[in-house]
């Protein structure tokens, strides 16, 4: 099983972050946090590095319902989805697959929780 599904893109790579937001918001997920990769790797260690980068989603209701059925779940939140130019030129977006993540916890509260949100999380990609 993949940790991930993914989708290329033919649109520049800021129409494509904010293609992601919008599907995100249209499943119920908010932008937690938003990391540019490639401004960081700059400032901290001088690469130079592609366009890349992380965005932290949450939808609240099913953030919830794992915490309540797993208290150190928040290790795991939020769902990351990237966003990164390659190298011929188009954009990839790539999200985490909750289910393969949830499968090492041995909770099987979160085994339905993970499914909804992986159906969400695929839907958003599938609309990109």
């Amino acid at each position: 099983m993949s940790y991930y599904f993914a989708k290329t893109l033919t649109v520049p790579f800021d129409a494509a972050v904010q293609r992601v937001v919008d599907a995100l918001k249209q499943e119920g997920f908010g932008v937690l946090t938003d990391i540019d990769v490639q401004s960081t790797l700059k400032a901290k260690i001088g690469v130079d590095f592609r366009r890349y980068r992380i965005l932290g989603a949450c939808n609240p209701a099913f953030a919830h319902r794992a915490l309540e059925a797993e208290d150190k779940i928040g290790t795991m939140l939020p769902c990351n989805v990237i966003v990164q130019e390659t190298a011929d030129g188009r954009t990839e977006v790539a999200a985490v697959d909750p289910v393969a993540s949830m499968q090492g916890i041995g909770n099987a509260q979160l085994a339905p929780i993970a499914e909804q949100v992986q159906a969400k999380l695929k839907s958003m990609v599938a609309r990109l």
